[in-house]
């Protein structure tokens, strides 16, 4: 590792990742080669709440916003890297750490193509999801072990190219107010055995348009604070609720715009990532001249790293060989207060960022009750 006084910490894939949540909550259902690593207990039923944007830390330093997740019994995972949505939620479908399921970042090369895809807009079907993530998911496999598997979320996210790959073999349930998704999981949770997830995404917008902590993010984490203890009001008996999110977020005010150094652009082919989380994709033989150059700039404030060594490190657990190309040929993960911008003039309208290894934007919570 050549950014930094010390190495960063890494995600504990197969233990404690938000990924062996999916897994172990399939184990509890009783799926056939399911792992229950987190020893969450059998029963017949299972609801995962996740609250996109919902870090530990920021819950904890928040309980009076927070009542009720407050009182529940839980521990923190580590999101995965880099901790943002598309790669969190991949994760969690399909029970796979980044490396696996190959969605390793908000923008990633297309291998072979010479582009960027932004998974979370997708691209107008030039990109078929499945091909693209075509690992099984923790749904399918809920449903062929007899399991009624149901995602609940807003209605704009079905049929996107985002939610088609990620969400294949479950029963997708449109749902947008906080009454509709309390609802639907009511109405999902009636059969013998059910696996539902419930997903609400308002909170992370808020952190980001105003920044993590402030006023706005803590009036919408008391409205996420209802929505859970209504949810965990019409459990059926044989019920677990585990809430969890995606990642945590910071607001960063140091802020290094890539077109503004020269030596950060050059050699570069494309600048995928985030602010926080960059893959850089270098021309042919520039690699280690980006490297260097890279880690000149920014220094302490980011671990620079070759993709070899990400990987060597264990950032995005065991790597497909086909999954080799996503990741940059250097990957600067933002540490401090450090967000690195680049092209998009939105990114850097933005108050709170995430993407890193930090444990402000890498932890999450795992909440549970049972009924």
């Amino acid at each position: 590792m050549t950014g930094g006084p010390e190495a960063p910490p890494v995600p504990g894939y197969g233990q404690t990742a938000l990924a062996d949540l999916s897994t172990s909550v399939l184990g509890a259902l009783g799926v056939p080669g399911a792992a229950n690593v987190l020893d969450l207990p059998e029963l017949p039923r299972a609801c995962v709440l996740v609250i996109d944007g919902m870090g530990w830390e920021l819950l904890k330093a928040h309980p009076e916003d927070a009542p009720f997740l407050s009182s529940l019994p839980g521990r923190p995972l580590t999101a995965g890297f880099p901790a943002t949505t598309v790669t969190s939620l991949s994760s969690l479908a399909t029970g796979l750490p980044p490396g696996e399921h190959g969605m390793v970042g908000l923008q990633v090369a297309v291998p072979g193509e010479g582009r960027l895809l932004n998974c979370l807009r997708w691209d107008n079907g030039q990109t078929d999801p499945e091909s693209f993530q075509p690992r099984r998911t923790v749904y399918a496999r809920a449903a062929d072990a007899g399991v009624a598997s149901s995602y609940i979320a807003a209605g704009a996210y079905n049929g996107t190219g985002f939610n088609s790959a990620i969400t294949r073999g479950v029963n997708y349930v449109p749902a947008d107010s906080l009454g509709q998704l309390v609802a639907r999981a009511e109405e999902a949770l009636e059969g013998k055995r059910a696996h539902v997830t419930v997903y609400h995404s308002d909170l992370d917008t808020s952190g980001h348009m105003y920044g993590a902590g402030s006023k706005t993010w803590r009036y919408q984490l008391r409205f996420v604070d209802l929505l859970a203890e209504r949810i965990a009001e019409i459990l059926p008996a044989g019920t677990g609720l585990y809430v969890t999110a995606d990642h945590g977020m910071t607001n960063p005010t140091d802020r290094v715009n890539v077109a503004e150094h020269p030596s950060l652009g050059q050699g570069v082919a494309l600048l995928g990532g985030e602010a926080r989380a960059r893959h850089v994709y270098t021309e042919e033989g520039a690699a280690a001249d980006v490297l260097a150059a890279w880690t000149e700039v920014l220094g302490d404030r980011a671990w620079v790293m070759s993709r070899e060594h990400a990987i060597a490190t264990g950032c995005f657990g065991r790597v497909a060989p086909e999954m080799l190309p996503r990741i940059g040929d250097v990957v600067a993960v933002a540490r401090g207060d450090l967000a690195i911008l680049g092209t998009d003039p939105f990114e850097g309208l933005l108050v709170g960022m995430h993407g890193s290894l930090v444990p402000e934007e890498q932890l999450v919570p795992l909440l549970w009750t049972t009924r």
